[in-house]
């Protein structure tokens, strides 16, 4: 393909929209990661790497099933009918590995985009994984336990043929936990007539699942964000009477935005808020809970037992006291102050908008532990404005690299610690950020950690194409 670097990339990028009509999602995710990558494209030499972007980017296999479930209601039950899927988009480095997802949101697009990060992700763990995701279109909220449980039993029925320990192994993300994934997994038995402990992870601790796995994302992002703060001189940003101890804790006195409230967000809190920093919000579908001074032990407790005992909403956290609820607004519509935000929602949750609003309020390191939370101009107009900015595909890196520590486990009949899981993941973390770190600076772009994890998660695939030979006539 001739042409100048812009115009190939205009080239690609037609190219796929033409394949992948109306899939804006996916497509805003590739035009993230091709974008980004110009500066490696203009010094790819004799190396094709734009030739092999439009391989990478193209998944191998997307996999579509009719899903039936009944919900009971006062008139009786009643049958629906959805749409499962499944996109296993690369497997360069070792089995398809990625989430379950079962929201109302969920498409085709949503699963490619979530499948197309997920690559560069699990290659930055340094673990034999691919790259997959799937999910159902289905909303989780109200239902009771045996409907959740007769989808996800109908879910795997289109599944179990397509999944396997050496060929794709699906875990959680949003709306599948623990419980999801051992209803799945009864079925995937039953259906096989064996077990196969390897086929999913996330699994309970009673049968076969890895310790911290449901932390794992969340102390992930406190973990790569923490590498960064020792890294960079932030102390600045503080006031003389709060510096002492920071030396030694890198959040202390620190002001920390998190959104959402499921796994990701709780244990991010639970992990900042150990390591001396200040949590000041949460959120979720209906609005945002805010504590200017910071959400206490009690409080985060509370809200644990209402996200995961009674499945409730914020709204209902007590408000009594110091808590301000929001109805219907995110945490970045309403312009808090802060040192540090972590969105750990759902993908586009930080508009332009939101971006500015940030700024404004004083923050100046952004890591996301949701996957793709922020638009790309939103991207692009923080990279100007703070000083740390890291991506999901290196900042929500955790929770994989835990779940193939499970695959580990499964593989070799063994069971890990918490102490010795976590210290594994603490080592994953803080490699992932070295790399994305000094790939930034060997193109001499310091602190561009978009780029930095986004070249060496592609050039670990392309690396691995090109030794297969798939990028030969």
């Amino acid at each position: 393909m001739a042409g100048t670097i812009e115009e190939r990339i205009e080239e690609i990028l037609r190219a796929l929209k033409g394949r992948h009509p109306g899939q804006e999602e996916f497509m805003q995710a590739v035009e993230e990661v091709l974008v980004s990558l110009k500066p490696l494209f203009e010094n790819q030499g004799e190396e094709d790497y734009l030739g092999a972007f439009s391989v990478i980017a193209e998944p191998e296999r997307v996999i579509k099933f009719r899903v039936q479930y009944p919900t009971f209601g006062p008139e009786g039950a009643e049958l629906h009918t959805t749409t499962g899927y499944r996109v296993q988009f690369n497997s360069a480095l070792g089995p398809y590995k990625g989430g379950l997802r079962f929201h109302p949101s969920v498409s085709e697009s949503i699963i490619k985009f979530l499948g197309f990060e997920q690559i560069f992700k699990n290659a930055l763990t340094n673990l034999p994984i691919g790259g997959g995701k799937g999910g159902c279109v289905f909303d989780p909220k109200g239902k009771s336990d045996s409907e959740v449980r007769m989808l996800c039993e109908h879910f795997m029925k289109g599944l179990y043929r397509h999944i396997g320990p050496n060929l794709d192994v699906p875990a959680g993300d949003i709306g599948v936990g623990g419980r999801e994934i051992g209803y799945m997994y009864g079925e995937y038995v039953r259906l096989k007539g064996q077990p196969d402990m390897g086929v999913l992870t996330g699994k309970s601790t009673d049968f076969g699942g890895s310790k911290l796995r449901p932390e794992a994302t969340g102390y992930g992002l406190v973990y790569i964000t923490l590498e960064a703060l020792k890294k960079y001189n932030h102390y600045r940003y503080l006031p003389e009477e709060r510096r002492a101890g920071v030396a030694e804790n890198c959040f202390k006195g620190l002001k920390v935005l998190i959104s959402g409230s499921g796994n990701v967000a709780q244990f991010a809190a639970q992990k900042v808020m150990e390591l001396g920093g200040q949590v000041c919000s949460f959120s979720d579908s209906t609005g945002t809970i805010t504590s200017a001074e910071g959400f206490s032990e009690d409080q985060l407790k509370e809200l644990f037992h209402l996200k995961n005992v009674k499945r409730g909403r914020v709204s209902e956290m007590n408000t009594a006291e110091g808590l301000e609820y929001h109805a219907g607004k995110s945490v970045w519509e309403l312009g808090l102050n802060c040192d540090i935000a972590l969105p750990s929602a759902t993908q586009n949750e930080i508009t332009l908008e939101g971006a500015k609003n940030l700024a404004a309020g004083g923050c100046w390191c952004v890591a996301e532990g949701a996957n793709m939370p922020t638009t790309n101009e939103a991207v692009d107009y923080l990279k100007t404005k703070v000083d740390i900015y890291i991506p999901a595909k290196a900042a929500n890196a955790g929770g994989v690299a835990t779940s193939a520590l499970e695959m580990a486990q499964n593989s070799a009949r063994l069971f890990w610690s918490s102490e010795e899981v976590d210290e594994k993941l603490n080592g994953i973390m803080t490699n992932i950020f070295a790399t994305a770190y000094k790939t930034a600076q060997e193109f001499d772009r310091p602190w561009d950690l978009q780029f930095g994890a986004n070249a060496a998660g592609f050039l670990k695939v392309y690396k691995a194409y090109k030794a297969m030979g798939y990028l030969k006539f």
